[in-house]
């Protein structure tokens, strides 16, 4: 599916393609930018970037941003153990991050989901300002990440294929965003790194320390061509307080928790 939607093809035909997905998923185009004479492709269209000023930041810097369009799917404590709860299902900590070392980082802290569906700007932003002390990518499958798979598919997060990044904040310690592959997501891809899924050898964990790229908040992580979810990781050690109920749709920029170490 991948490969089709990067396909060029008649213009006419790609037009046709996208005018028939706009309709069916009520896509809001006046937001996005839209190149001189239309998309090349349809991933192209999947991928589109959005105007400036389209996703303004919370100007608070207290506030933890979301990552992604979408709904928030469900959010709460890391419990003792390096375990969540997503829609009443446990999830082991480790086995999203694909690195055991890291759960003690996260025990006690907090997790939100956003889940991108079809009609959602398809890009992934830095939920905080900081370092990216490490990138790495778990692999696994692409079962579909909509209500069907995860009422269904036991341990669906762990079992698809995703890149997780972290970064160091001054102000929220570190934070860890796994961008998790779906059906139909023919690659995803990272902005600040060559990191590419699906696409032949994929590197190890990357340990790059203060060599890191520093992203500020909103900053872009990267894209997911065709469909996904974005999870977030917050360390234990500060009050943070939730702003948006489960089930919310959110955008990014808007802040989805307040607090600092």
């Amino acid at each position: 599916m991948g490969r089709v939607a990067e396909l060029g093809g008649p213009h006419v035909a790609v037009e046709r393609a996208i005018a028939t997905f706009v309709r069916a998923y009520g896509v809001d185009l006046s937001e996005a930018r839209v190149p001189p004479g239309g998309f090349s492709s349809f991933d192209a269209f999947f991928t589109r970037r959005l105007q400036e000023g389209a996703r303004p930041l919370d100007p608070d810097p207290a506030a933890v941003l979301s990552p992604a369009d979408g709904r928030l799917e469900d959010l709460g404590a890391v419990r003792e153990g390096g375990e969540i709860l997503v829609k009443g299902k446990p999830y082991a900590v480790a086995e999203l991050l694909g690195d055991e070392a890291l759960v003690g980082r996260f025990e006690g802290g907090s997790y939100f989901i956003v889940y991108l569906s079809p009609r959602d700007y398809h890009r992934v932003h830095a939920p905080v300002s900081g370092v990216v002390e490490q990138v790495g990518y778990v692999a696994g499958t692409l079962f579909p990440v909509n209500a069907i798979g995860t009422e269904h598919i036991p341990g669906l997060f762990a079992r698809n294929e995703r890149i997780v990044t972290l970064q160091r904040s001054a102000r929220h310690g570190q934070v860890a965003t796994v961008m998790v592959g779906a059906i139909g997501v023919g690659r995803i891809e990272l902005s600040f790194d060559s990191v590419r899924t699906n696409v032949g050898d994929v590197p190890g964990p990357r340990h790059l320390g203060e060599r890191g790229p520093v992203l500020a908040r909103g900053d872009e992580l990267g894209a997911f061509h065709l469909g996904s979810t974005a999870i977030v990781f917050l360390p234990s050690g500060y009050d943070l307080h939730f702003e948006v109920p489960p089930g919310a749709p959110v955008r990014v920029g808007q802040a989805i928790a307040r607090g600092s170490l």
